[in-house]
C-alpha cells in the first residue's frame, strides 16, 4: 500500500448521503482528487469538489455503512494509487491495487497516481499495421490495427463477452507484449471464470487482472479503468512492452460517472445521462495512445441501451474508435455466430493504402452482395424467391453461403455448442471469400459452409452429408 504522510491532516464528517461525504476540514482542504479515510481506514473516500473554503464534497470508493456525522476523517496526503511494476503481472486487483486472486501479494511494486494527463502529441507515433484476431469475419471486413482502439457494440446477450473472450483466447498464444483485462461493473461470475481460463490455458504470467464489478459502489466503478491504464502506461513507457488493454465494458464506467454525478447534485443532460460524460471518457480513451516507447491496442465492449444505437453513450464512444464492430440481434436470432453486421460494422483500416488491394476489393465485393441482398429481402419475404431475376436469385445465393461461410466456432464455446474451435489466418479467409464470390460452391448445400474454418472443410462436410443421406 502507499506510505501514509508523516502530517496527518484531519477533519470531521459533517453529511452522509448514499455514497456521497462532505467533510469538514478547518485547516488544510484536501486537493481535488485526494484520498481520505475513515472509520479507521476501512472506509476510503476520494475528494471530488470543494464547497467552500473549509468544506469537501466525496465520493466513497467503498460502502459507507457505520458512518455517522462528527466521525473524523484523515487526509491521505495524495491521490488514489495503483501498483506497477513486473511483479503484477499474473494477479488480480481491486481498485486499491489489493490482490483478489488468493495468491501470495506481489512484493517490491510502485504506486502511482491514476490521475495522468494522455501522452503529449509530440510523444505519439500512428502505426498502419493489422493486428489479426484469428475471427474471419472481423478480419476480413473490419480488420483492427495494432495500437487502435476497437469496439464491440451490443445489446444485451448478442455476444460481446464471448467474442471479447475469444479474441482474448486467440490473441494471448501469439500476443508478444503484456495483457490487460479491466472489468468495469460486468458480472462477478464472468471474472472468476475468466481468471479460471487463462490459468488453465497457461497466459497467466504476461497478464494482469483487474476487476470493478457490479456490486461495487459507483465511485470504485468509476476509478478501475484509470487504474489500469495506469499498469498499461508503466508496461508502455518504463518497461518499452506493447500492450494489449481488454475492456468488459465502456457503457458501465459511464453510467457509473452517470451515478456519481447525480449523487453530486449535477444536473442531468440527455436521457439523463451527466453533463460531462464526453469529457470523462476522453480523458479514459486519450490515455490509449501509441509512443515510440510501445503501443497500447485496445478492444473494448460496448453495451448499447435497447439496441439504440444513437444512444449518447454508444454516439459518445464511437468518436474514440478505429473500428467499430456492430453486433445484430437479427444475425443472432438467425443462429449466425458471431453476429457481427457487416453492414454497420466499419473500420479505418480498410483502405487499399494499408490493406492490401485484393484484401479491399474483396471486402468491397462483399459488402456490395450482402447490401443486394438486403434491399431484396422485402421483396423475397413478399412475393417468394420464383418472382426475383435469375440474376437476383444469384445473387442472393451467393451472399447467404457468404453469410455462413463467414459464420465460426469458437473455443470459449465448445461446451456450448459441441463444436472444436477454429482459428483462421487472413490468407485462407480472404480465399474461401473470393472463391464463394467467383461461384465455386454454387452446388454445395448452404449447411456445409456453416460454422466450419478454412473453405476446404466445406468440401470435406458436403461429402459427409452425401455418405450419411446415401
Amino acid at each position: 500500500m502507499p506510505e501514509k504522510p508523516d502530517l496527518i491532516n484531519t477533519g470531521i464528517i459533517v453529511s452522509v448521503r448514499g455514497s456521497v461525504v462532505d467533510v469538514l476540514f478547518k485547516k488544510n482542504l484536501p486537493a481535488i482528487n485526494s484520498l481520505l479515510y475513515a472509520s479507521n481506514g476501512a472506509v476510503v473516500i476520494e475528494v471530488l469538489s470543494h464547497l467552500d473554503t473549509q468544506r469537501v464534497r466525496t465520493i466513497a470508493l467503498t460502502p459507507t455503512q457505520g458512518l455517522a456525522r462528527g466521525m473524523p476523517v484523515e487526509d491521505s496526503g495524495g491521490p488514489l494509487k495503483a501498483p506497477v511494476g513486473k511483479a503484477i503481472l499474473s494477479h488480480m486487483f481491486d481498485v486499491f491495487g489489493h490482490a483478489i486472486d488468493r495468491q501470495k501479494a506481489p512484493e517490491e511494486l510502485q504506486w502511482r497516481s491514476v490521475h495522468n494527463k494522455p501522452p503529449a502529441l509530440a510523444r505519439r507515433s500512428t502505426r498502419s499495421e493489422i493486428f489479426e484476431t484469428g475471427i474471419k469475419i472481423i478480419d476480413v471486413l473490419m480488420p483492427l490495427e495494432r495500437g487502435g482502439k476497437a469496439g464491440l457494440f451490443g445489446g444485451a446477450g448478442v455476444g460481446k463477452t464471448v467474442l471479447l473472450t475469444e479474441m482474448i483466447h486467440n490473441m494471448l498464444g501469439h500476443h508478444s507484449g503484456v495483457s490487460i483485462f479491466c472489468g468495469i461493473g460486468e458480472r462477478c461470475r464472468e471474472g472468476e471464470e475468466l481468471y479460471r481460463d487463462m490459468k488453465a490455458a497457461g497466459v497467466l504470467q504476461n497478464m494482469v487482472m483487474l476487476f470493478g464489478q457490479m456490486n461495487e459502489p459507483p465511485g470504485a466503478r468509476f476509478r478501475i479503468g484509470h487504474a489500469a491504464l495506469t499498469m498499461a502506461e508503466y508496461f508502455r513507457d518504463d518497461e518499452h512492452r506493447d500492450v494489449l488493454l481488454l475492456i468488459d465494458n465502456v457503457f458501465r464506467f459511464i453510467q457509473a460517472g452517470m451515478e456519481v454525478s447525480g449523487l453530486m447534485g449535477q444536473m442531468p443532460a440527455r436521457l439523463g445521462y451527466q453533463p460531462t460524460m464526453g469529457t470523462e471518457l476522453s480523458q479514459l480513451e486519450e490515455r490509449i495512445a501509441n509512443t515510440n516507447s510501445g503501443a497500447i491496442t485496445s478492444i473494448q465492449a460496448v453495451y448499447v441501451p435497447a439496441d439504440d444505437f444513437t444512444d449518447p453513450a454508444a454516439v459518445h464512444t464511437f468518436s474514440h474508435l478505429s473500428a467499430s464492430i456492430v453486433l445484430s440481434r437479427n444475425r443472432a436470432s438467425e443462429g449466425l455466430y458471431p453476429a457481427i453486421d457487416p453492414l454497420q460494422s466499419n473500420s479505418k483500416m480498410a483502405t487499399p493504402s494499408i490493406i492490401s488491394k485484393r484484401h479491399y476489393s474483396i471486402a468491397q465485393e462483399i459488402r456490395h452482395t450482402l447490401a443486394q441482398y438486403d434491399e431484396l429481402k422485402d421483396i423475397i419475404a413478399m412475393l417468394g424467391m420464383e418472382q426475383l431475376s435469375p440474376q437476383d436469385r444469384k445473387v442472393v445465393g451467393r451472399a447467404r453461403r457468404l453469410e455462413r461461410f463467414l459464420t465460426q466456432p469458437f473455443f470459449t464455446t465448445e461446451q456450448f455448442t459441441g463444436l472444436q474451435g477454429k482459428l483462421v489466418s487472413l490468407d485462407d479467409a480472404l480465399d474461401g471469400c473470393e472463391r464463394i464470390l467467383n461461384d465455386e460452391f454454387e452446388g454445395y448445400a448452404e449447411s456445409s459452409l456453416y460454422m466450419i474454418g478454412s473453405i476446404n472443410e466445406a468440401k470435406d462436410k458436403a461429402d459427409k452429408n452425401t455418405r450419411m443421406e446415401s
